[in-house]
């Protein structure tokens, strides 16, 4: 692995890409030394128990994420249409399955850990915060209103279809539909712009 930036980038993209492979048990200060080619002992100069590893990915991923969401809506485009912001959001569920693989099941690990871990819970609560302010930006740049409910209702949706793409059986995933990535978003998007009753309305009757 390349050196990137300072010592403490190079750890934390390794530490995502244990943590992706390996799972939490496996997330330990060697084997990060490992991932990152540095001498034996690095990773715990800096982050000197799990605790603070997690702390440190949680930290890591949240800035990044914060700064690409500044970048989309500061590049939001004036004749943006609904049917671009379902577009954007089927791009994003097949990035959470594809090229950004590697950081999603980073994610879903730290979610686990975010339980038991203040610090982490926090980090992961900056991270919704953003996607929710986005989707709300969005969909007002088209002219439609979304409240921070709904808004709340699509990201974890999201995040809920990207999980199940990842760990359940691909014949199941296929069965499901959520391999359809445009119909699973504007499925989600007509969720999130419901409100109230009427959005457990709608979740009653897909699920029935």
């Amino acid at each position: 692995m390349t050196q990137r930036g300072n010592r403490r980038e190079l750890l934390a993209d390794a530490a995502i890409d244990v943590l992706a492979r390996e799972g939490g048990r496996g997330l330990t200060h060697r084997a990060i030394d490992r991932a990152a080619g540095v001498p034996e002992g690095t990773t715990k100069n800096y982050y000197p128990n799990r605790g603070a590893l997690f702390e440190a990915i949680a930290h890591y991923l949240a800035e990044r994420h914060t700064a690409a969401l500044e970048a989309l809506c500061e590049q939001i485009p004036d004749d943006l249409e609904p049917d671009d912001v379902t577009a954007l959001y089927a791009a994003m569920l097949r990035r959470m399955s594809g090229s950004a693989r590697t950081q999603f099941l980073a994610l879903f690990e730290l979610h686990l850990e975010g339980v038991r871990n203040p610090e982490v819970r926090k980090m992961l609560g900056e991270i919704s915060r953003g996607n929710v302010d986005t989707a709300v930006r969005l969909h007002a740049a088209v002219g439609r209103r979304l409240s921070m409910r709904g808004a709340g209702l699509l990201d974890a949706g999201m995040l809920g279809v990207a999980m199940a793409t990842l760990s359940l059986p691909e014949e199941l995933v296929g069965e499901l539909g959520f391999d359809d990535d445009e119909a699973v978003s504007r499925a989600l998007l007509t969720l999130a712009r419901s409100r109230g009753d009427a959005g457990l309305e709608v979740l009653r009757d897909s699920a029935g």
